[in-house]
């Protein structure tokens, strides 16, 4: 059995993103989809000095709303990278795995001068992958000449994907499944299961958690090699099966 799984390359990704890549056999960076404005494509959130939290975000140039993510460039703008590594200063004073979490994201935001959201986005995705021990083959799908002449809805992407990488069982995120039709996927001989949401308590501050912030959050106080342990605290059910997520991980 092969699985697959798909998403938008969105940056930085909270910890179910991960656990579903670590979950299957191909993951499909689908950087075809439309760009979405004000969604994870160009940022994400962490822990905000003195509680709550705020965005890291990379700055991307003006594009007319149907733009495909590979075609959304990053605005040419100076001090992006560095005003992000700033945000993680504060940090130092509470996160246990600081300083090789920083080393690991200053390498990745400083490491390529990427014009592409998407194209920064995959790299990053690839090489955290390396650095949390994910096997898992990555595939951009615009370098794939996928055959979308069947789509006549959104779901029918993935169907498309499996398909053509010869994949039994698609697993997408409970939030999204709806967004699948498990028939069609079934009588194409393809199973349709859901990954929950991850139910994960680390510590960040006394007194508080705040839930699905960047993996760079998780890292902090985990470290790369506990973060990689977490990948597998995962629940993956048949698709429309409601059921609580198990494996909660608390460790305050």
């Amino acid at each position: 059995m092969k699985r697959l799984a798909g998403m938008q390359p969105y940056f930085f990704p909270y910890l179910g993103y991960w656990q579903l890549i670590a979950a299957v056999d191909y993951f499909v960076l689908f950087d075809e989809a439309q760009y979405i404005n004000r969604g994870w494509i160009n940022r994400n959130r962490i822990l905000k000095q003195g509680g709550s939290w705020q965005y890291i975000q990379v700055p991307v140039a003006r594009h007319p709303l149907d733009t495909a993510i590979r075609d959304v460039n990053i605005a040419p703008l100076p001090g992006w990278k560095t005003k992000i590594v700033n945000q993680l200063a504060h940090y130092r004073t509470k996160a246990p795995h600081f300083g090789e979490t920083m080393e690991l994201v200053e390498s990745l935001l400083f490491g390529g001068q990427e014009q592409g959201i998407s194209t920064l986005n995959c790299r990053i995705v690839r090489a955290l992958c390396e650095a949390l021990s994910i096997r898992s083959e990555i595939v951009v799908s615009s370098d794939c000449e996928f055959d979308y002449s069947t789509v006549t809805e959104s779901g029918d992407y993935a169907l498309v994907h499996a398909l053509h990488m010869g994949a039994t069982e698609v697993i997408n995120p409970a939030n999204g499944i709806h967004l699948l039709d498990e028939e069609k996927l079934k009588r194409n001989g393809i199973a349709l299961s859901a990954l929950l949401p991850p139910r994960l308590a680390y510590p960040q501050v006394a007194g508080s958690f705040e839930p699905s912030l960047s993996i760079i959050d998780v890292m902090m106080f985990n470290g790369l090699a506990e973060t990689s342990k977490l990948l597998s605290a995962r629940t993956i059910v048949p698709a429309g099966q409601s059921v609580e997520p198990v494996g909660q991980l608390d460790r305050t």
